[in-house]
């Protein structure tokens, strides 16, 4: 009688946890890419959200951003890290913890490099692959660097900005956006722009072979490109007219546009649909 065959391991599932939407989504796209068996299962707001994202779903991974308004991820963590593998996002790399590199906790730093990403995605692979007790390898040394990382953040409460990204010059037209990806600077010309996307703390800067984030606000940007090519057509979104391929009418005074190298479609919100009225 032949040996019955094993159980199929089951898909390994996250949660991720930013109060910035762009981050979110940015984050869930590089692990779609570098770890497509993953199912992200959840998002959440906030660290009350993410614990009761994690009660209701129970991933295997969370992605917690160091800072959250109310429950931040240093209070998430400690009711979550004994029952998962927890990897700590931050924007600032003060919190890049030897403890983290022992094992303890992964960490990325804000925006996200797909090579660190990609080393995390291994390390967290080789912990699944032991389960049971995903969660408390190194209870201790868990708890050690969650207290030190609640310290840092107590002793500097008003940290400055990163350099997620800047402008590459202080004054004339812009030509050229800097972008922090991990270790990379990336320069990427204007003229390659199709499209800026922001929220309240970053700007997405996408171009026909990828995207990048940055912390320049999106006022400041629209200030600085050329109005002949560059239009703000919504509060959050800056499209380059040479990008557009059609425009499609929408209810109540909007519409869409549809670009010719990316599947996006953007708003145009009423306040800015006459400048496509002759298109």
């Amino acid at each position: 009688m032949s040996a019955a065959a094993s159980p199929a391991p089951t898909a390994p599932t996250a949660l991720i946890a930013d109060d910035e939407p762009l981050l979110r989504d940015s984050l869930q796209r590089s692990l779609a890419l570098l770890w497509p068996e993953l199912r992200v299962v959840a998002q959440a707001r906030n660290g009350r959200e993410a614990v009761e994202m994690f009660e209701l779903h129970r991933p295997d991974i969370a992605f917690l951003d160091v800072h959250m308004p109310g429950v931040n991820g240093m209070e998430a963590a400690r009711q979550i890290a004994r029952q998962a593998q927890v990897v700590f996002v931050t924007a600032f790399e003060e919190y890049a913890l030897q403890a983290f590199e022992r094992g303890a906790i992964d960490y990325l730093v804000k925006p996200v490099d797909e090579a660190r990403l990609a080393d995390t995605i291994g390390r967290l692979k080789e912990r699944l692959g032991g389960r049971p007790g995903l969660g408390a390898a190194h209870p201790a040394a868990l708890e050690a660097v969650i207290d030190e990382l609640s310290r840092r953040m107590a002793r500097a409460p008003a940290l400055s900005v990163p350099a997620g990204g800047a402008l590459a010059a202080d004054t004339g037209p812009l030509q050229w956006i800097r972008a922090s990806v991990g270790s990379t600077l990336k320069l990427i010309p204007v003229d390659d722009i199709l499209f800026l996307r922001s929220d309240e703390k970053y700007t997405l800067v996408v171009t026909a072979e990828g995207e990048a984030l940055i912390r320049t606000p999106i006022r400041e940007l629209i200030e600085r490109l050329d109005p002949q090519r560059f239009v703000q057509v919504h509060r959050s979104v800056v499209v380059n007219l040479h990008a557009i391929s059609h425009v499609t009418r929408g209810p109540n005074e909007t519409a869409d546009l549809h670009l010719k190298a990316r599947p996006e479609v953007l708003p145009v919100s009423r306040s800015y649909l006459h400048l496509f009225r002759q298109m």
